[in-house]
């Protein structure tokens, strides 16, 4: 940890937000990204394909000494509620070095990102077993049934029933959050 880090983890103030497009991440800021992954998820946990996942949409970090100490990504999907298509904001990667938690970085990063979904999309959605974060931000737990949309038909994913939340939009149509709520399929975790 350089001096300057050093001074920067002790003031809140002096954590930078930065937006960037995954077009514009240049190859020093993806290596930033991969090394702020494997700090806050075990390997096990952070897979090649979550790295993937996070990655063609927009980005926000926060800096501090020129170093990235935290990351939120959403990413557009197509989820589909009760059969409605709807164009979705996905949060993905939400990480904070180990040594920079408990400062409301992530806060800082769900805020933006939370920002830029309601401007952009018809709902945001992510998958978490972190629900406290997200709901006192104004996300919501989803109450019905999920499921992957796959070549052969929709395919029940019962194990992630009880993570996913969702951040309605001006554009959003009314929802009991009961009702089916389907994603597309992806490589690794679907959701």
């Amino acid at each position: 940890m350089t001096m300057m880090t050093r001074i920067a983890a002790g003031r809140a103030d002096a954590i930078r937000v930065r937006r960037i497009d995954s077009s514009a991440l240049l190859p020093a800021e993806l290596a930033q990204l991969m090394d702020l992954f494997a700090a806050a998820w075990p390997a096990e946990a952070f897979s090649a394909d979550d790295a993937d996942h996070a990655v063609g949409g927009v980005h926000w970090v926060a800096e501090a000494g020129g170093q990235i100490v935290g990351h939120a990504s959403v990413v557009e999907r197509a989820l589909e509620v009760d059969g409605l298509p709807m164009r979705t904001g996905y949060v993905e990667a939400v990480a904070t070095l180990p040594a920079w938690r408990r400062r409301g970085i992530a806060t800082r990063l769900l805020q933006a990102a939370g920002e830029h979904i309601r401007a952009t999309f018809e709902l945001g959605a992510l998958s978490t077993d972190v629900h406290g974060l997200y709901a006192r931000l104004g996300w919501e737990r989803w109450c019905g049934p999920t499921f992957v949309l796959t070549a052969a038909g929709p395919v029940r994913t019962e194990d992630e029933d009880d993570g996913i939340m969702v951040l309605r939009t001006v554009r959003t149509p009314p929802l009991t959050l009961a009702e089916p709520l389907s994603c597309d399929w992806r490589a690794g975790d679907v959701w």
